[in-house]
């Protein structure tokens, strides 16, 4: 079973993916459908618990500035590791649209980005693409890359004051 990085744990990724070109029933499982799938249902897809919503890289938040306030999961994918659009859709989501449930990275992520990617606005990472060889030894790894950095200097989505207003006197 796919692992999911949430909450700085390992878990079992109880989430399906489907994919883009989806149509059809859904799978009693809980799942994430593609943008233009819960454009075109979005009447009959009201299951926020068990229903999110994924964009690619190419497509706008703003198509479901509407519909976020109802959501709980949405996830984006990241096609290539080299392709970035995905951390500006995030901040997007979060600061713009107020997003304030699960965030999760899907698609060719590497363990350098979790960092960055959890300063961006996520807070799920699906660990399909990375080679996790021993369990335990790759949780450490990852909460190791997620602690980068001890201190940052820029305000983000997850420390909303920059270092300087951080000080205290």
């Amino acid at each position: 079973m796919p692992k999911l990085l949430k909450d700085k744990a390992i878990v079992d990724n109880d989430w399906q993916v489907l994919p883009k070109d989806f149509s059809g029933s859904l799978p009693d499982a809980p799942c994430f459908v593609p943008l233009d799938y819960w454009l075109a249902n979005k009447d009959q897809l009201q299951k926020p618990d068990s229903i999110g919503v994924w964009l690619d890289a190419e497509q706008e938040p703003e198509q479901l500035a509407g519909d976020i306030a109802g959501l709980q999961h949405l996830a984006v994918n990241f096609p290539s590791f080299m392709d970035g659009r995905g951390f500006s859709i995030a901040r997007l989501i979060r600061e713009r649209y107020q997003f304030s449930g699960e965030l999760r990275a899907i698609g060719q992520i590497v363990p350098d980005q979790l960092f960055y990617l959890s300063r961006c606005g996520f807070d799920a990472f699906c660990l399909d693409a990375l080679a996790l060889d021993d369990e335990a030894d790759d949780k450490h790894k990852l909460e190791d890359y997620l602690a980068t950095f001890s201190v940052t200097y820029q305000a983000c989505v997850n420390e909303q004051q920059p270092l300087f207003r951080r000080r205290h006197g």
